[in-house]
């Protein structure tokens, strides 16, 4: 049975998500479908790329990715379906997908949107669905749609760094407000050569250990680790971090706000010594 997973912003208060999932049943009654998330923050696509990026990789080869997030960024005329690390991922046109991936995957195409004088997102993923179904059953990606398609590219956030300094960003916040850095451990240890370290976000508040998980301190307590994906998580044991010190997820329009407002609570800096 050839796995679908499904993640969208759509929530789950009406009929939308069941429809999409008849819809991909119809292209393909053996597919077996997989809730991912259904609760993405509308507009946030390094929540989605995180989410999705991390999730895929524990799929097995051949698995299907529908992604659906911010599908009316732009009036959609076309879907994408990429080939990626052995498996498909079908999403809109709007950058996701390089964010996902980190570079332009080399299979791609465009899956046509016939358009409608109404619009809405079954009828973006009618099409799609019944591409995916010809995909599960064999058929070449090449001959879903159009593969000389320019596509909108859109990047991960890269941390910054200096001689002894590093800072990165808020990229998610978890349902127990603990807070995700888009510093991997890898460019962490890179960039500290075995010196010591503090770990600062918001005014005053430092760490300078590393903790194996969130049991490692007591109760009330904070620390930081690296998490299962492999990034720079801040938390307290039993407690909301992000929540206690106004931390918040970084997003493109707080770019260049100063910090003194909301820029200080979105980033978080890595001194070395």
């Amino acid at each position: 049975m050839p796995i679908v997973t499904l993640t969208t912003d759509i929530g789950q208060n009406d009929y939308i998500v069941g429809a999409i999932k008849g819809q991909l049943l119809t292209a393909n009654p053996a597919f077996n479908i997989v809730d991912i998330n259904h609760c993405l923050s509308p507009f946030n696509y390094l929540q989605a790329a995180y989410i999705c990026g991390n999730a895929y990789k524990y799929y097995p080869a051949g698995s299907i990715h529908l992604l659906l997030v911010n599908v009316f960024d732009t009036n959609p005329d076309h879907m994408l379906v990429a080939a990626w690390n052995n498996q498909w991922i079908a999403c809109p046109d709007n950058g996701i997908l390089t964010l996902i991936t980190g570079t332009r995957p080399a299979d791609l195409v465009a899956v046509s949107v016939p358009q409608k004088s109404s619009m809405g997102i079954l009828e973006c993923t009618r099409s799609l669905s019944l591409a995916l179904g010809q995909l599960s059953q064999g058929a070449p990606l090449d001959q879903l749609g159009d593969s000389r398609v320019t596509i909108d590219e859109k990047y991960p956030l890269r941390a910054t760094i200096g001689p002894d300094w590093m800072e990165g960003q808020i990229i998610f916040i978890d349902n127990f407000e603990n807070v995700v850095v888009n510093i991997t451990q890898a460019e962490f240890e890179e960039q500290r050569k075995g010196r010591k370290f503090k770990i600062v976000f918001t005014r005053n508040e430092m760490i300078e250990t590393l903790s194996r998980n969130y049991a490692s301190v007591q109760a009330g307590e904070k620390l930081a680790w690296f998490n299962s994906a492999g990034y720079l998580e801040i938390a307290i044991n039993k407690g909301n971090v992000a929540g206690l010190f106004g931390l918040q997820g970084f997003s493109e329009s707080s770019r260049h706000a100063t910090l003194h407002n909301k820029w200080f609570y979105q980033t978080v800096r890595i001194f070395f010594e």
